[in-house]
Formats: structure tokens, C-alpha cells, sequence
């Protein structure tokens, strides 16, 4: 099957004819096909039907025309076989019945084994690869973030417990940082030699900690996945939300695409001296406004992104339930015709 490799040449910043947009929690959430089917099945009874997952991931790829998949699942997939009692919980988010509060939970934690503890992801990717026209991204959570929710015990507003064990556990926080970090290699390498075309590092939870505490605490450990997974030749995003005093820092990691959340305009970025592919960066709130404020939002962050080579347009975080799919379609097809007309008389 012949695919549309856009996405692809972007992320590497070679040319393009338009700019490529996939949105991030384009499965699900806001399409009604899949609301009727939460009906049935939960996120994680979803996720372990590999056609039935590879149906979710596909739909709005159909739905839209973006020119880029991203596999339905959540970055709390890998923690069960590691020994973390995790449940998804309706309108709350992850929760952690084990919490980690100590050395001796960390040294708890057991290594995944991908191809026997995850390989209904694997099977989704496989059977995904034969269906899809556009290329296929998968991701996993990033360790701090993955930590966060783990020592928390499920979501959190300030990070607290978070940052105690970073500051007065070192020698425990130092030894999750390395056990999450081999589960998200091993994780990425085993989901791109499934198939996967890009991965995204989400490190959702990051602009919590200050630039100093980012570079002692966890940049090393993100120089090491990043190092690793380059070795496996597909483009390699990285995404984080109210992290705009963070992107000089991933754009100096060995990764292909600095993902940036509406809070930092890409003249800005460019400006700071990141000259890696961007992508964003659209602030989701704005889907709900009427279309003549989202079509200029959506120019003025194309003009910004098409000023040099390599730029995906996305949102600044990801699509929320209320979001009308109609306006995601209507979107898609303005990014492309807007776009395309721009580069052509470049």
C-alpha cells in the first residue's frame, strides 16, 4: 500500500507540498462511535482488542484525512507489569492503589517484558500497519510524569510528594528515574519494531519543575532514551505542557521534534535558537469558538510555522470531549488548502 510520508519529511525537515496535522487525543473522546462504544468496554478492555483498538486509531484518520495516526492507548499501559496496581477511573484519571514512597517500592518494580506483557500493542501496531495509508505514531509517558502519578497515587495540582521524593530521596528517586527509563526504551524499541513510523515522548506533568531541577533531576535520564531511540531511525517528538522554560533543554537532546503548547508562539521558539522541527501549537479551548477566531488562530500559527522547514501542525495539548469532530475535519482541510497555496508560491 502506497503511503502519504508528509509527517515523515516534516519531522526530518525536508520539504513539503502541505503542512502535515494529526491532533493529540484525536482517537476517541470527542467522536460519538467511540462514546457508543465506552458504552461496552473501558479504555483498557479497548486497548487489549487489537482490531477493535486499530478501529479507534484509524477512525479519525478517516474521519479528518490527517496525515498521521496515533495509536489509542494510555501511557499508563506498560505500568501494570511492572507491579503498579493501576486503574483508570472515570472523570478522575489514573489511579494508583500502590503508591511509591520508598526505596524499597522502587527496588519493587519489576522490568517489562513487551513482547508477553503489552503484546496486544504490539499485535494493534501490526495490524494497523496494513490498514493505514499515513504513518503511524505511538508514545509512551515520559519518567518524570510516569513518576508523578506513581508516587502521587493519581493525579496531582502541585507535585508535592513528587518533588519531596526527588529532594530528600535521591538515591530513590535516581534508581525510578533508571527503571522507567529501560521501560520506556524497551517499550518505544519494541512498538517501533512492530512497526511504528514516529514516537512521542508525552512528559505531561514537566513544566512542574523549575529549569535547574529539570536539568539535575531528569534531563540525564531523558538524554539517555533519547539516545537509545535514535538508534532506531524514526522521528522522535517530544511533548509537554507549560514547559516553554524547558524547550531549549529538549531541543539540545538528541530527538527530531520539539513539541510547544499554546503558551509559546513559534516565532518565539524560533527566535530562542530551537531550529529543530516544532509542532503545535493550537490551544484546544479554541475549537469551541466560532469558526471565523479558529481559522485565524490556525493562519497565524501557520505563518509562524511555515517562516522555515519543519513544522506539524497540532494542538497545544490535546482534543477534549465537547470538541465538535466536524470542526476537526473543517480544520484538517484548511491546514492542507491554506498551507499548500503558502508553500507553492514560496
Amino acid at each position: 500500500m502506497e503511503q502519504q510520508d508528509t509527517l515523515l519529511r516534516a519531522a526530518r525537515r525536508e520539504p513539503v507540498e502541505h503542512i502535515p496535522v494529526w491532533y493529540m487525543r484525536q482517537a476517541g473522546r470527542s467522536q460519538p462511535e467511540y462514546r457508543e462504544l465506552k458504552r461496552k468496554f473501558s479504555l483498557e478492555e479497548i486497548t487489549k482488542q487489537p482490531e477493535t483498538c486499530a478501529w479507534v486509531t484509524k477512525l479519525p484518520v478517516d474521519q479528518y484525512q490527517n496525515d498521521a495516526a496515533i495509536l489509542y492507548k494510555d501511557i499508563m499501559t506498560p505500568l501494570p507489569a511492572m507491579g503498579v496496581d493501576v486503574e483508570i477511573k472515570a472523570g478522575i484519571g489514573p489511579v494508583i492503589a500502590n503508591p511509591v514512597k520508598s526505596m524499597a517500592d522502587v527496588k519493587a518494580l519489576t522490568e517489562l517484558q513487551p513482547e508477553t506483557d503489552v503484546d496486544y500493542v504490539l499485535e494493534t501496531i501490526r495490524i494497523l500497519r496494513t490498514q493505514l495509508k499515513v504513518p503511524l505514531i505511538t508514545f509512551s509517558g515520559a519518567p518524570f510524569t510516569l513518576a508523578s502519578y506513581m508516587i502521587e497515587g493519581g493525579p496531582s495540582k502541585n507535585y508535592n510528594n513528587t518533588k519531596a521524593m526527588m529532594y530528600s530521596q535521591p538515591e530513590a528517586w535516581e534508581l525510578l528515574m533508571q527503571k522507567l527509563a529501560d521501560m520506556v526504551i524497551t517499550y518505544g524499541r519494541a512498538q517501533i519494531n512492530a512497526g511504528a513510523q514516529a514516537f512521542q515522548i508525552f512528559d505531561s506533568w514537566i513544566g512542574a519543575l523549575s529549569r535547574a531541577d529539570y536539568q539535575r533531576y531528569v534531563k540525564p535520564v531523558m538524554q539517555r532514551i533519547f539516545s537509545e531511540l535514535s538508534k532506531e531511525n524514526v522521528p522522535l517528538i517530544m511533548h509537554g505542557v507549560g514547559a516553554r522554560h524547558l524547550a531549549a533543554d529538549w531541543a539540545d537532546l538528541p530527538l527530531d521534534v520539539v513539541g510547544l503548547d499554546w503558551r509559546y508562539p513559534i516565532a518565539e521558539a524560533r527566535a530562542d535558537g530551537i531550529q529543530k522541527a516544532v509542532q503545535g501549537n493550537l490551544d484546544p479551548s479554541v475549537l469551541l469558538a466560532p469558526w471565523n477566531v479558529i481559522e485565524e488562530k490556525a493562519r497565524e500559527i501557520l505563518d509562524q510555522g511555515m517562516q522555515q522547514p519543519g513544522f506539524i501542525f497540532n494542538l497545544g495539548h490535546g482534543v477534549f470531549p465537547e470538541v465538535d469532530p466536524a470542526v476537526l475535519k473543517r480544520l484538517t482541510a484548511f491546514v492542507h488548502e491554506y498551507s499548500s497555496e503558502k508553500l507553492a508560491n514560496q
